[in-house]
């Protein structure tokens, strides 16, 4: 039973003939896998078809087609009105009708024909109609205003995140422009204090050059000094040879002692 429900569809059509576009007709669709049932009303009189499985069989083998596709096609035709298709909805004989519409196939224009037969309640089918129409108004006017909830929640969240966003926007420019204000501050102490290291060495190098050389070429000059005096106590013992040891030794004695004087 729960897959039979599961496959039973239900639709209501408002079908305006073009033959007679002042007096609609309903129609109103249950569809199963392999046939379909119709009532229909024009709010006095009201007709009934009923499309058995053999009968939809037979047709769709006439058409080429599986059971499946023609039971889609008809429910798309008698579902919603569809603007290139001709409806018509006639008289038969004995109060029967017969409703037809056209489709085209492969380039080919091409009509569905089905018989219906008189209601034997016409205030049955007609208020069974009536309550469809009336029970799918109200399930499609909850979920309207469901879906204006939610629509409500959604652009109050948008609204929300853009408020907040635009904030985050603003704190972060704020804190940008601060942080490139001080990292100019920085980079501007910076190369200020690199252009006065650059002058202070610049000014170093232009006054110490000669005051280095000076003090180089007076260096040399003590270093050659001391060594002549090197030269001269180095000199002095030859001349002494000739006296006795006793003044060779006193004499050197005397020579040590001036030297570690010095």
């Amino acid at each position: 039973m729960e897959t039979n429900a599961a496959a039973t569809r239900h639709t209501c059509l408002k079908l305006e003939i073009p033959t007679a576009p002042s007096e609609p007709i309903f129609i109103k669709g249950t569809w199963f896998d392999s046939h379909f049932h119709l009532t229909i009303t024009d709010g006095l009189n009201a007709w009934v078809c009923d499309a058995s499985e053999e009968q939809v069989k037979e047709r769709a083998s006439q058409w080429d087609q599986p059971v499946s596709e023609y039971i889609h096609s008809a429910e798309q035709y008698l579902g919603f009105q569809q603007p290139n298709s001709v409806y018509q909805f006639t008289d038969a004989s004995d109060g029967h009708k017969r409703l037809s519409w056209t489709f085209e196939k492969e380039g080919t224009k091409l009509e569905w024909r089905w018989k219906c037969l008189p209601s034997s309640d016409n205030k049955k089918i007609t208020g069974g109609i009536l309550d469809f129409l009336m029970d799918a108004n109200i399930s499609l006017s909850e979920e309207v205003v469901r879906k204006t909830q939610s629509f409500e929640r959604l652009k109050e969240e948008a609204e929300r995140c853009l408020t907040q966003s635009e904030k985050f926007n603003n704190e972060k420019m704020e804190f940008e422009s601060a942080i490139y204000a001080k990292f100019l501050g920085v980079l501007n102490s910076k190369k200020r204090k690199l252009r006065e290291l650059r002058d202070q060495l610049s000014e170093k190098e232009t006054s110490g050059k000669l005051p280095v050389e000076e003090e180089e070429s007076s260096d040399e000059t003590k270093s050659f000094d001391e060594g002549s005096d090197d030269a001269k106590s180095e000199e002095k013992p030859p001349e002494e040879i000739t006296g006795t040891s006793k003044d060779v030794k006193s004499s050197r004695g005397r020579g040590r002692k001036g030297i570690t004087h010095k």
